[in-house]
């Protein structure tokens, strides 16, 4: 089994690229893709009901994020991002991320990944992922090819 298999649509959702979004070389600035994986990965979250963590002084914290830029975003448009998840460790998972302009789907613009650890925040400290958020992560739909 590849570990692209591993990974899993887990959520949708379309943004408007802003012109505030866009640098003085007229293309949208790198660190706004950052917002997009984030807003998407939010987004889900709520969805979720955990946005803010579990109620229990835990939730989730990034180690590391990474964007591979593949084409230039421009205003006006919109951003179809989507978010695939990957197989649980204890307390961790990997998230990664496609974005696509609404009108240019064909077209994979930029791709990125997070790895997400649900930690205690008061001791700093990794603890499992709950149950409900593993049970999201492992039961959503297969990404097709």
């Amino acid at each position: 089994m590849s570990i692209e298999s591993d990974f899993h649509t887990a959520f949708e959702m379309s943004m408007p690229i802003r012109w505030g979004d866009m640098d003085a070389f007229g293309h949208v600035n790198n660190t706004v893709y950052f917002r997009y994986m984030e807003q998407v990965r939010i987004s889900w979250f709520e969805q979720l009901g955990i946005v803010a963590g579990n109620g229990e002084g835990e939730g989730p914290v990034l180690v590391n994020a990474s964007m591979e830029f593949l084409k230039q975003l421009h205003y006006p448009g919109d951003v179809i991002a989507r978010m695939s998840v990957g197989k649980p460790g204890r307390s961790s998972f990997d998230t990664r991320f496609e974005l696509y302009r609404a009108d240019d789907p064909a077209a994979l613009y930029a791709k990125g990944a997070a790895k997400c650890v649900w930690i205690d925040y008061a001791a700093g400290k990794s603890v499992p992922i709950p149950d409900m958020l593993r049970q999201s992560i492992e039961t959503s739909a297969p990404v097709t090819p």
